[in-house]
């Protein structure tokens, strides 16, 4: 009976499983062929209106108005803004608002981790809802054939946590009348509708970083110095995130592949704004919650926050939907980017102006022979994994990117050159010391990159505590993992850990498919067991390893010691084979004007963000009345605070011109200035050695600082490493013909004494390199034809 009982049970489940895919498919179609279906009857058109009339109001036709009285301090860098974020967390007293496109639940706010356990997210969350604090989160639903960060697990994960969490999943994408093929990429904490937060930064895996964005993470001796535990040690361009829910599962050989480091900023706000970024959070969470959650309690409808007695003439007093939240609702007390896709005309494929906008404000300059400058700092390629030959969505961005850049006939280069001006000088000039700068360079593009050592000296030492004490040095990094965890439940399951090393590659850029060998590694069940792994394959040490630094590239920023002063205990050969570089990627989503206005948020420079019907973003536009005394092209000059402040910061970051940011058991009690969240202010450097020098975007002095950094850091890294992309590359031929044969990142000679790596790498100051806008410049075919002349319907998924 038991067997026609369960082929009864199937039945049913898969007759009910037609009907949802049936069904599915028919609410999907009825949404593409009636795309206007929630903007139609009577009552949405009226709804539609009165929205309509608020934005009219704004300026740039916002979704809010204008508001002074605010107080907004920038973050750089995960390590700042995460400390800053867990104090704003940690001093909620009823409402924590969390708008992402991917959160970690597993995410440590502060490091290293071993001193900090209290303050991984999930634990703050969990210790905030027993204190009676609603914490309701929206994240990106995404399209799990093509994306791995799991947000069924950050749903079912924050939920277990405690009854006052609740996580929406949004946007659903297949088998729904409103199928949405694109992001909700925000990313917005806001506490008590007191504090706000916005910028580029994820609670995520891979976002945390310091300052001194260090490649190497590897400790033989002290584990518990690691700083990225798990998961959270990833190189996006040599192995996507696998398996996030089982966060212990780094694939990645420590040992043998750097880290991709992460480029960021953010803001945190107090003041009449917040009730607006308020609003926007309510206005998605109450939308969610009528199509997705309406029946389901742990979902409350949540009021707008705003005081309509103390301000009736307010534009929200006319939102549509207004009295309907009040009565159900809770009432609770430069430029960055990391994309660079535009056009300047109108009818291509690629929609959005600013690129047009950037040309006309440059030859306004260029025919009033005034100086003006356009600084676009982007990242070198985009975070995925793959060949570049290979792979066609790097090429479709980077082709993007390309034909606005450089190429295809209406780029932003081209036109300005057909109005008869250069766009920008040769760079070998700034490898001379003489100030020779032209007034025609208007325009130029940038990357960051980064050099270290891992501290792994195989052979020589590690080999022999793995023959001791029949534990590998993977074991022991899985060991570490587990320690993360905590306690687990019943339900936790854990296959072995498969640890990818890479082996030598066709490309030198990336490792996938056979150019990996993988090794499993048996999962510790408790806490217990990899605390003795752990304390057995240390034991087993021959030596201490203090005089070892377990990272080098501090030495790229004002440190007191050189790279010579850096000590190896193994052989030449060992150390050579340890020296690694890669792509320090920028994510921020920045705008900074003449040193007075600022735009920060979420949205990216492509299509996607800027149409307007693609990924859904917020950014803030920031106009500071808090002037100082700085310098422009020579002059004095009053510049905004918020405004000029960041543009140094960043500046001095890129420049190396700020001390190292080191993050050990020995600094875990500093806390400065620019780890604090609002209202406190930043410490004043406005009249340092170090901001005099960048003060002045427009100087000569600073040019020649600015593109002689770049010029000198790229030629080293090319000289070492010969990295890729590179505008020594102009065709598939010479790509094949440059690239090394080795590891991904690792030097590519392989008889270049150490004492000449270290000789080039010590003068490396910061991380600035020149844009590589020459890369297979004459591989015409990435730019061109149909792709690009005629009407794609894959190219929105891309651009």
């Amino acid at each position: 009976m038991s067997f026609f009982k369960n082929l009864g049970h199937i039945h049913a489940n898969v007759s009910a499983t037609i009907e949802k895919v049936a069904g599915g498919t028919v609410k999907e179609l009825k949404g593409l062929f009636d795309s206007d279906h929630r903007h139609d009857d009577p009552e949405e058109k009226a709804r539609d209106a009165a929205r309509t009339k608020i934005l009219e109001a704004h300026r740039f036709k916002s979704f809010s108005t204008e508001r002074d009285g605010n107080i907004c301090k920038w973050h750089v860098d995960g390590h700042d803004f995460m400390w800053a974020l867990s104090e704003l967390i940690d001093s909620a007293k009823e409402q924590i608002c969390i708008m992402d496109w991917w959160l970690s639940p597993e995410l440590y706010l502060r490091r290293p981790p071993a001193l900090h356990p209290q303050w991984r997210l999930d634990r703050l969350l969990e210790k905030k809802a027993k204190q009676g604090v609603k914490v309701n989160v929206i994240v990106y639903k995404e399209v799990t054939q093509t994306m791995t960060m799991s947000s069924k697990h950050t749903k079912d994960a924050l939920e277990d946590l405690h009854p006052n969490v609740a996580c929406m999943r949004h946007p659903d994408h297949i088998g729904s009348k409103d199928s949405i093929q694109f992001w909700s990429h925000h990313e917005v904490v806001i506490v008590d509708y007191h504090y706000a937060s916005i910028g580029g930064l994820d609670l995520c895996f891979g976002r945390w970083d310091t300052h001194s964005h260090p490649l190497a993470d590897a400790h033989v001796t002290e584990h518990d110095r690691t700083l990225f535990p798990g998961q959270d040690y990833n190189n996006a361009r040599v192995l996507d995130f696998q398996k996030v829910e089982r966060y212990v599962s780094n694939q990645l050989s420590t040992l043998e592949t750097g880290r991709m480091p992460w480029h960021d900023v953010h803001m945190t706000i107090v003041g009449p704004t917040v009730l607006d970024i308020a609003q926007h959070f309510i206005e998605r969470w109450n939308e969610v919650k009528k199509r997705k959650y309406a029946e389901l309690e742990r979902y409350t409808w949540l009021a707008l926050p705003h005081n309509l007695a103390a301000a009736p003439n307010e534009a929200i007093s006319s939102h549509p939907d207004l009295e309907v939240w009040q009565q159900r609702g809770v009432k609770y007390k430069e430029r960055e980017n990391q994309f660079f896709i535009s056009n300047t005309k109108t009818g291509a494929a690629v929609v959005n102006q600013i690129a047009g906008a950037l040309v006309e404000r440059i030859l306004r300059a260029a025919k009033d022979g005034q100086k003006f400058k356009v600084i676009v700092v982007i990242p070198e390629v985009p975070a995925f994994a793959g060949d570049i030959k290979d792979a066609s969505a790097l090429q479709i961005i980077l082709g993007a990117q390309w034909r606005t850049i450089n190429r295809g006939g209406d780029s932003i280069m081209e036109k300005i050159r057909e109005a008869g001006y250069n766009p920008y000088v040769n760079p070998d000039m700034y490898s001379s010391p003489i100030h020779d700068v032209h007034r025609e360079d208007y325009i130029r593009w940038y990357h960051l990159r980064a050099y270290d050592r891992i501290n792994g000296p195989y052979h020589t030492f590690i080999k022999e505590m793995e023959e001791k004490t029949g534990i590998t040095f993977h074991q022991a990094q899985v060991a570490l993992a587990r320690k993360w965890i905590g306690k687990i439940d019943e339900s936790w399951v854990q296959e072995d850990v498969a640890i990818k090393a890479p082996l030598p590659t066709k490309d030198g850029l990336v490792e996938e498919g056979n150019a990996s060998k993988i090794e499993p590694v048996k999962y510790p069940e408790t806490e217990e067991e990899a605390d003795q792994i752990l304390a057995k394959f240390e034991a087993a040490a021959s030596r201490k390893d203090d005089d070892v630094s377990d990272s080098v590239g501090h030495h790229a920023m004002q440190d007191t010691t050189a790279l010579h002063d850096e000590r190896w205990l193994g052989d030449e050969a060992e150390e050579r084979e340890c020296y690694i570089t890669e792509l320090l990627y920028i994510h921020s989503k920045l705008l900074i004007v003449d040193d007075l206005r600022v735009i920060m948020g979420s949205a990216n420079l492509n299509d996607r963000s800027q149409k307007g019907d693609g990924d859904s973003e917020i950014a803030l536009v920031v106009e500071d009345q808090d002037m100082i005394n700085s310098r422009m092209n020579g002059k004095p000059y009053k510049a905004a605070r918020f405004a000029a402040t960041l543009r140094r910061a960043l500046f001095k970051e890129h420049l190396g011109l700020i001390k190292p940011q080191h993050c050990e058991p020995e600094t875990k009690d500093i806390v400065t200035s620019y780890m604090t969240p609002v209202p406190h202010p930043h410490k004043d450097t406005t009249m340092s050695k170090e901001d005099s020098l960048v003060a002045d975007p427009l100087s000569d002095d600073f040019d020649q600082l600015w593109n002689g950094t770049a010029h000198k850091n790229t030629q080293i890294f090319s000289e070492i490493f010969k990295y890729v992309p590179s505008n020594n590359v102009r065709s598939w031929k010479q790509y094949e013909n440059y690239v090394p044969k080795v590891k991904a990142g690792h030097v590519g000679h392989a008889d270049m004494p150490v004492s000449e790596i270290k000789d080039k790498l010590n003068k490396v100051q910061g991380h600035l390199i020149e844009g590589a806008v020459d890369f297979l410049v004459e591989e015409k075919e990435i730019v061109e034809g149909v792709r690009w002349s005629s009407y794609d319907p894959t190219l929105p998924i891309y651009i």
